[in-house]
């Protein structure tokens, strides 16, 4: 490329080049930024214009940088550090003026250890802000936030228009099924070993993007799933008819520790990418200054070693680019 520089880019495209560089591979760092391929695609090439440079070779077979792309992407880890530090520096500021009021924090199952910790580092970097936790059905995450009965969910994406989310640690994406079948007795099974089997359906008041997601629907080989008529919500139901031998289901990793039951296995999907837990808001309500300070004692949190795992690891959202959302 030999075009001029026409404006500074975007931290975002520089977060998104961030991934794409540990990843090499376009589809797994759409997936883990949660956007599509295009979009990540048409921001790279946006970048490049930007830079009058190519950054990226791509090929039907591999995806790797040029040597422009190598020189600058330690300058472009750089930037985005410096900008996390910025936001986190923001927050700490934040922090320092006295809160007040009441945050709704919502969860499906408060009582993980992660939901107790985050409770307990708010009240006491802000005690003056009343934190309470409420039980959000997973087919009620959206609409709590949207209709204000709470102000920031816990919960897993992906999410719609409208929300806006931190990452705050990845889960694997397991499969739950009957005891009996063939494939209990392994410990891991691919998407391939599981073609064919019946998924619970979920409730069609669930976005479809969600019920598609957590049915790895469609399937890498491009065939569509098949469902069972269910219409299940809570997790205890989904389980139980899997139990039944009525289907199987996905689940992240954390319900194989919460929702142990008689009749059912919990197997690692290996080629199944994983989920990641996330803090979600409204996006009209970003900066209200009850979620600018939740979001910085979920950072602060999630930095902490001996803080109680959700079900896999912890990782420190502030060294992971690409994420959904600022501040």
């Amino acid at each position: 490329m030999t075009r001029g520089r026409a404006s500074d880019p975007s931290p975002r495209q520089l977060r998104l080049l961030v991934v794409l560089a540990e990843e090499l591979h376009f589809g797994r760092a759409a997936q883990r930024l949660f956007i599509s391929q295009p979009v990540l695609s048409r921001q790279i090439r946006a970048l490049e214009e930007t830079l009058g440079l190519t950054l990226v070779k791509r090929s039907t077979r591999r995806v790797e940088l040029t040597s422009a792309g190598e020189a600058l992407l330690p300058h472009v880890r750089a930037m985005v550090t410096a900008a996390d530090e910025l936001l986190q520096a923001a927050e700490a500021a934040g922090r320092a003026e006295a809160l007040s009021g009441r945050l709704v924090l919502g969860a499906y199952v408060t009582a993980l250890p992660v939901i107790r910790t985050i409770v307990e580092y708010a009240r006491e970097r802000h005690p003056g802000l009343e934190v309470e936790l409420r039980d959000v059905g997973f087919v009620d995450q959206t609409q709590a936030l949207l209709e204000g009965w709470a102000d920031t969910v816990l919960c897993f994406g992906p999410v719609p228009p409208g929300i806006q989310a931190m990452e705050v640690a990845p889960e694997p994406r397991l499969v739950c099924l009957p005891d009996t079948h063939p494939l209990a007795t392994r410990d891991r099974v691919t998407l391939a070993d599981l073609a064919g089997l019946p998924v619970i359906g979920l409730a069609e008041r669930l976005p479809q993007a969600w019920r598609d997601y957590w049915a790895a629907d469609p399937r890498p080989d491009g065939s569509a799933v098949r469902y069972t008529d269910h219409g299940a919500t809570p997790i205890e139901a989904i389980v139980s008819a899997v139990g039944l031998g009525q289907g199987i289901a996905f689940v992240a990793g954390a319900a194989g520790e919460l929702f142990p039951r008689p009749g059912i296995r919990y197997l690692e999907v290996a080629d199944l990418p994983p989920a990641c837990a996330l803090l979600t808001w409204a996006a009209s309500r970003r900066d209200d200054p009850g979620l600018v300070a939740i979001r910085g004692v979920v950072r602060e949190v999630c930095a902490t070693a001996a803080v109680a795992r959700l079900g896999t690891r912890w990782w420190d959202t502030r060294a992971v680019p690409g994420r959904p959302t600022t501040r």
